[in-house]
């Protein structure tokens, strides 16, 4: 089984449920809201500098960074969202450019950039986290920044899955996380990625690690057994301790 072609068929049709689903909130993103989170707001500082996103979806986080004053180009897999992604940009009047391509085949068709951005849940659909890791160098300018907010593996355990990759994808059906999945559902392949292998993957590419940082909180409610906190996050408790649920990293390109 081609993992591009089965992955790229769920996200075009998991695309055109979550353009209407609360979750992403697109009359709300149109209104001037932004898309981004507490996490990478704190943590990254964009104006005045070109920032690729890679697996941008259907672009409201590229378009909340140009919102910021970044010069924006997302990428994503799904011909679906990059069409979306356009017409959000036209509908916005926001300067931004999308390409659909997979990850690792960017670097080929882009200038290097100031920044490169990926976040939450886009990591477990590439297989190979090294040849990942170069791309991300190949795409940055030297003395470039690469930054991802991505969600915790450790969490990955209470739902079943490998905190290490196996090296085989798991292969599954099911629907989408939005609250108005329905009983559509979609064969989708993914792969466990661990800290370390994130973290030696950046650093084999010639990267230096800037920090990296755990949250015992969810900016999303996406995931069985979390619970609602008063500012907004999501927690999960095991035996009376929160749970890992997200971390971050920022790593530089030599100059």
């Amino acid at each position: 089984m081609d993992y591009l072609t089965t992955n790229k068929t769920a996200w075009d049709a998991r695309t055109r449920v979550h353009l209407t689903s609360d979750f992403y909130d697109v009359a709300g993103f149109l209104r001037g809201n932004t898309s981004l989170r507490e996490i990478e707001l704190s943590e990254l500082d964009v104006a005045g500098k070109s920032l690729l996103h890679l697996q941008c979806h259907f672009g409201l986080d590229t378009l909340s960074w140009a919102r910021m004053g970044a010069k924006v180009l997302g990428v994503d897999l799904s011909e679906v969202a990059i069409d979306e992604a356009q017409k959000l940009a036209q509908q916005t009047q926001l300067s931004a450019e999308f390409i659909c391509s997979d990850v690792y085949s960017v670097a080929s068709k882009i200038e290097p950039q100031d920044i490169v951005f990926t976040s939450y849940g886009a990591i477990v659909w590439l297989p190979d986290l090294t040849l990942w890791a170069q791309t991300v160098a190949a795409c940055l300018k030297p003395g470039g920044q690469f930054y991802m907010a991505e969600f915790h593996p450790v969490q990955q355990l209470f739902d079943g899955y490998s905190y290490f990759n196996r090296g085989e994808p798991d292969i599954e059906l099911e629907g989408t996380y939005t609250e108005n999945a329905g009983d559509d559902q979609q064969t989708l392949m993914c792969w466990s990625h661990s800290l370390s292998e994130v973290i030696n993957a950046l650093l084999q590419a010639g990267l230096v690690l800037e920090f990296f940082h755990e949250f015992d909180f969810s900016p999303y409610n996406c995931f069985e057994g979390l619970e609602a906190q008063a500012d907004g996050r999501y927690v999960l408790t095991h035996q009376g301790q929160n749970v890992p649920l997200v971390y971050s990293i920022s790593a530089r390109k030599p100059a």
